[in-house]
């Protein structure tokens, strides 16, 4: 018994013993010494094909009408819709339909697709853009529509997200009182 209380208390006394050493070993080293350049890559800008078209009609603050007669669903938002018939309900759905009117009707824009080609009702659905601005961001940044987001397309879902917690901390559209 006394043998193996001796041969623990050797084992401790070598642990602590090599505690000390390794202490004054990693305090003799300067890190200040050390600069390692961390290489972080950069995405690269990939070129995604947009179609061109021309939007004939606003359907409501989220669906547009082309040239062709196609119908385009935005990809990733929702607005109210204008077959409602609470007063509310309506008049966001209005104001939406008419801050998209002012952003694309009688306008050429630039469509981008994401994963889905239609949704369950035919609709193409797409990114909008013009003139560098993506149109489905702009109305969710000044509150005329929410993120609704529908996998598999969700490309710029966090984008979306964002900007509509901005739009809700300041009270912008449909997050605001303007149709009480």
């Amino acid at each position: 018994m006394l043998k193996k209380i001796i041969i623990i208390l050797g084992i401790i006394s070598l642990i602590f013993v090599f505690g000390f050493f390794v202490e004054k070993q990693i305090n003799k080293i300067d890190f200040n010494k050390f600069s390692e350049t961390i290489i972080i890559p950069t995405p690269t800008k990939i070129s995604v094909p947009r179609e061109k078209a021309r939007v004939t009609k606003v359907i409501d603050g989220d669906t547009i009408e082309l040239s062709d007669k196609r119908k385009v669903r935005y990809i990733g938002i929702n607005s109210f819709e204008m077959n409602d018939k609470r007063p509310e309900t309506l008049c966001l759905a209005e104001k939406a339909s008419e801050a998209n009117r002012k952003l694309v009707e009688n306008k050429e824009v630039e469509m981008e697709k994401d994963v889905s080609e239609t949704d369950k009702y035919g609709r193409f659905l797409r990114y909008i853009w013009i003139d560098g601005l993506m149109v489905n961001e702009e109305l969710v940044k000044n509150g005329w529509a929410e993120v609704s987001s529908f996998p598999p397309d969700i490309k710029y879902q966090e984008r979306f997200r964002l900007e509509q917690i901005k739009a809700e901390l300041n009270h912008l559209g449909i997050w605001g009182n303007i149709c009480q």
